[in-house]
């Protein structure tokens, strides 16, 4: 056990913030603390720290908390940096090994091998702070520059990489992704999951928990609950925990209301009040299981269809070209009844532009857009969400919904969590996430068939998101969406559109499918390196093929995902066989100049190596064989002859 915390109490102004808790960290574990905000996963950051120190109690047994060692902890600060005035270099070199070497100053160390070593360990530590440094999408001219010169998100990211060369045993991160654009959030998660001792973070991004997490721990009501796995994980043994307790409190409550019933119906009676009696303490024995505390998130199970089904084309567009002064692209492609497409892409490359052009509110510079006979379109964005009214939220959702009884409004309202004291308060109080969602709920409510939303849950808490997620999940109608929530998109997209160096691909397959695909081809640049030239050569020319419209969609259809996992495997057989023929060639060739340059060659005997050479020959022409069948087998499946 590297750390442990037993029967802790950590309390504010007198109000307990963290009761009698149970906290450990095993080894090199990557721990994720969830719950709502304000349940105290900073306090028990701050705990970890040494910032704040347990209450103290005299139950309790020993002191609280225990270490395997001496532990070294790194937690980033809210400023993270006191003097602005020195450079990145200087800032980052600070906690460098050798900048005061031993000895050098008369302490009675020194020696070439203690030189070798400092000089080591100061390579290791300024390697680690360029891949740490670049990593984090800074160029290395920027290590001249002063910190003041940089903006309050990259000084934010300049101390992660501070705190991620200092190497503490106990790592720990506080909404580490924010600032940080998608590549270097990436980035962090394979750093993270790599890096060799424990990390303690809280964060909101899912799926940067379900990347690196491998325990979850649940602050809820001041207590702490353990889960192993990541996110994901936690979320589903949550969920059956909570139904068996609830089904197990419901029947639990349903035997102390026969066993009354029983006892008020004979405790008057002299013959039964023995048997009375007897039931009243098998009753008061009995271990009582708690009531569940509801878990604040709904998850919606039935299906939210539209009023009107619509047309089997929802969408279509032909050489459409898209922008405000300038044309940002040119698209033509079709959405299909029933799709649900989240759009991926970076700032500034025509997504929110697309949406809107979609939706009617930005007129297309140029070609043809329709929308399908019978769509009925609902649209979202941040503009939506500014909805300002003194009403209640019941009042102003019943007014929107009058054929709606007071009873079916609320518990519609429940549903997306404005139930009891909240359905009271008025509109214009509401959080920009909660009227962003109140938004989303009139939208869904009022059962449009095409639903084009623009960052639909920014600015939510979890429960909030994964409220939503299963309302479009069961939505049966068309989506087209632009999410930066990578867990949001994973769990809605079935497919995606894809907006990169001004043209779109489309997707067939989900989030998780794709980043699973796009790992893999980045991974088979390090097998394409092993292929000889000529082999590559063969490749190339098999690829040299016209390129599509730019205005087209690069559409990848589940057929050719299919061929590519085809190609793929045969890639996998192909290069290992032509590396081998090469060695054998090489090989044969080595020997028979060997033989022609011997004096034996020349005297005219005969040579002794002839039959090593002849069954080199027959290996080399048997894998040449098997290379140039794969070959063959590749670029009948490339050029679609394979069935033909």
């Amino acid at each position: 056990m590297l750390y442990q915390i037993m029967d802790g109490t950590v309390s504010a102004g007198g109000v307990p913030i963290l009761s009698h808790i149970n906290f450990e960290i095993r080894g090199t574990e990557k721990i994720a603390v969830a719950g709502k905000n304000g349940a105290g996963k900073t306090t028990l950051l701050r705990l970890l720290a040494g910032e704040i120190s347990l209450d103290r109690d005299d139950k309790r047994n020993g002191p609280g908390i225990m270490a395997s060692r001496r532990l070294t902890v790194g937690m980033m600060r809210q400023q993270p940096f006191g003097d602005t005035s020195c450079t990145v270099e200087e800032e980052l070199l600070k906690g460098c090994p050798g900048r005061e070497i031993p000895g050098k100053n008369g302490t009675g160390l020194s020696g070439s091998a203690i030189f070798s070593e400092w000089d080591r360990e100061r390579f290791d530590y300024e390697r680690e702070y360029d891949i740490l440094f670049t990593g984090f999408g800074f160029s290395k001219e920027d290590k001249k520059k002063k910190l003041s010169e940089f903006s309050g998100g990259e000084q934010t990211k300049i101390a992660l990489i501070r705190l991620l060369l200092e190497k503490p045993d106990i790592l720990l991160l506080d909404e580490p992704t924010n600032h940080l654009d998608l590549e270097t959030v990436q980035w962090l998660e394979e750093y993270l999951r790599q890096y060799d001792k424990a990390v303690v973070m809280v964060s909101h991004d899912r799926f940067f928990l379900d990347r690196t997490a491998d325990v979850v721990y649940e602050v809820a009501g001041g207590k702490l609950t353990r889960y192993v796995g990541n996110y994901s994980a936690y979320r589903e043994q949550k969920r059956k925990q909570l139904s068996l307790q609830k089904k197990a409190y419901e029947s639990q409550q349903e035997e102390l209301e026969r066993l009354n019933s029983v006892v008020e119906r004979f405790k008057h009676k002299p013959t039964k009040a023995s048997f009375a009696r007897a039931k009243k303490k098998a009753m008061e024995r009995m271990n009582r299981v708690e009531k569940p505390e509801e878990d604040d998130i709904h998850i919606f199970t039935g299906e939210l269809t539209p009023l009107i089904i619509g047309s089997k084309w929802v969408f279509e567009s032909e050489h459409l070209k898209i922008g405000y002064d300038r044309a940002l692209l040119e698209i033509t492609m079709r959405i299909r009844r029933g799709q649900k497409i989240g759009i991926l892409g970076p700032n500034g490359s025509g997504k929110t532009t697309f949406l809107k052009t979609v939706a009617g509110f930005l007129p297309p510079l140029d070609g043809e857009m329709s929308v399908g006979v019978n769509i009925t379109m609902g649209y979202f964005d941040q503009l939506s969400a500014q909805v300002t009214s003194e009403k209640t939220v019941a009042d102003h959702f019943h007014d929107l919904f009058p054929a709606l009884t007071e009873k079916e409004a609320r518990s519609i309202l429940g549903a997306y969590l404005f139930g009891g004291r909240v359905a009271q308060r008025s509109v214009s109080s509401l959080s920009g996430g909660e009227k962003a969602r109140l938004v989303l709920a009139e939208l869904l409510q009022s059962r449009p068939n095409f639903l084009v939303l623009d960052e639909p849950t920014n600015h939510m808490d979890i429960q909030a998101k994964e409220t939503l997620e299963s309302a479009f999940r069961a939505y049966t109608g068309t989506l087209l969406f632009v999410s930066h929530d990578r867990y949001f998109l994973s769990e809605v997209a079935d497919s995606l559109l894809i907006f990169e160096n001004q043209s779109v691909m489309y997707y067939p397959f989900g989030y998780a499918h794709y980043l699973e695909r796009k790992r893999k081809s980045e991974g088979e640049g390090g097998l394409a390196a092993q292929m000889k030239a000529e082999e590559q050569a063969l490749i190339a020319d098999m690829r040299a093929v016209p390129k599509a419209e730019r205005h087209r969609l690069k559409e990848i259809s589940a057929e050719d995902a299919y061929i590519d996992w085809r190609l793929r495997l045969i890639s996998e057989k192909m290069i290992p066989a032509g590396a081998q023929a090469g060695e054998l060639y090489a090989a044969m060739e080595a020997m028979k100049q060997e033989w022609l340059v011997s004096e034996d060659f020349w005297s005219g005997k005969r040579w002794e190596k002839e039959p090593e050479y002849t069954e080199l020959c027959r290996r080399y022409e048997e894998m040449a064989a098997v290379w140039h069948e794969l070959c063959l087998e590749w670029y009948a499946v490339w050029s679609g002859e394979e069935n033909e």
